[in-house]
């Protein structure tokens, strides 16, 4: 998210048009795609905790050399490295927190989770407001490289495998037997104990699995409401900065207006996540319908900072907290050995 926000200030020492930055802002959710493509199958088979841990390095790395980039090619190609990483990371991240939670609250806990997206987006923005009048836009990524670096040793040392793909591939049953006694510790198992998943194990390739058994049409369905609700997010998430210092807005008090869309999308998805919950997924045409009103407001209020703050809200409450909520969606709907795909 970051790019967006100190978008205003690199158009500004580059001596750019505003519209230059937009192949910067595409290459990386480009590469964000392509990593979500083949690192979502190659999790089904090699495990969700690898990929996390590859992923979060590669974004960590991409966001600390970005801080060096002298042009908007070289800023173009390091976007799409990192949108590799994040490509990778976001779908096992969903996938693993899905299957180890219980289906009564399955949407409310991966929606808490993805909390940390939104979280992450907002206190970018505040950062980026402390840090580019002190220190230059660079510094917003040598903040931003760093720590996703320090969380490395703390992934590998304690971050667990999924559960439920060890145990619907068949594989290590000591290992999840140890995963098993971590959540009930005074459960005990027989030494040659084996585990299963109440699923089928679906053999191949993962990728093929979402169109058989009656689930193409809902994958179909899910392609539309992804491609729909993304594009609004990374329009909005990715241009309002620039669009508020254009109205006037000092660069600073652009990318904090800004990140009231990712403070909307925290507190909507903390109320949607139980309602989801409850009452289905249904829930979920009535955020998005209430998103037409919100972000349409957006483009009438530019006038006032109130009035444009609050839009800014209400779209990220309805267009974040949607999204995170049809991430939970796709997470409940794939079995094991195809969910990080299907996510992806």
């Amino acid at each position: 998210q970051a790019i967006g926000y100190v978008a205003p200030a690199i158009a500004k020492e580059w001596g750019l048009g505003k519209g230059v930055l937009g192949p910067v802002f595409s290459a990386g959710l480009f590469g964000l795609m392509i990593g979500a493509l083949v690192f979502g199958p190659l999790a089904d088979r090699i495990g969700r905790k690898k990929i996390i841990v590859f992923s979060t390095a590669a974004f960590g790395v991409g966001a600390l050399i970005t801080a060096y980039a002298q042009d908007v090619t070289t800023l173009q190609i390091i976007r799409f490295l990192t949108g590799l990483g994040l490509g990778g990371a976001m779908p096992n991240a969903i996938a693993m927190t899905s299957e180890y939670n219980p289906h009564r609250r399955r949407a409310t806990m991966v929606m808490i989770m993805f909390c940390g997206f939104s979280v992450g987006a907002a206190l970018g923005g505040l950062l980026a407001a402390d840090l580019i009048p002190r220190f230059g836009w660079r510094s917003v990524f040598i903040v931003g490289g760093i720590a996703p670096l320090l969380m490395l040793p703390l992934l590998v040392w304690r971050l667990p495998e999924s559960v439920r793909f060890l145990a619907s591939s068949g594989r290590d049953s000591d290992r999840v037997a140890g995963l098993l006694k971590r959540i009930s510790p005074h459960t005990s198992f027989a030494p040659d104990a084996r585990f299963t998943a109440q699923e089928t194990h679906l053999a191949g390739i993962p990728v093929v699995h979402l169109f058989r058994e009656n689930r193409a049409p809902v994958t179909l369905l899910l392609w539309v409401v992804f491609f729909m609700s993304l594009l609004d997010l990374y329009f909005l998430s990715n241009w309002l900065p620039t669009v508020l210092n254009d109205l006037g807005a000092s660069v600073s008090a652009a990318a904090a207006i800004g990140s009231l869309l990712q403070v909307g999308g925290v507190v909507g998805t903390f109320a949607l996540g139980s309602v989801i919950d409850r009452f289905s997924f249904r829930a979920l045409a009535l955020v998005y319908f209430g998103a037409v009103f919100a972000v349409g407001a957006i483009g009438q209020l530019g006038h006032s900072v109130v009035l444009v703050s609050l839009a800014i809200f209400a779209a990220g409450f309805c267009v974040v907290g949607g999204q995170i909520g049809a991430n939970a969606l796709a997470a409940g709907f794939y079995p094991t050995s195809v969910r990080a795909s299907g996510v992806g």
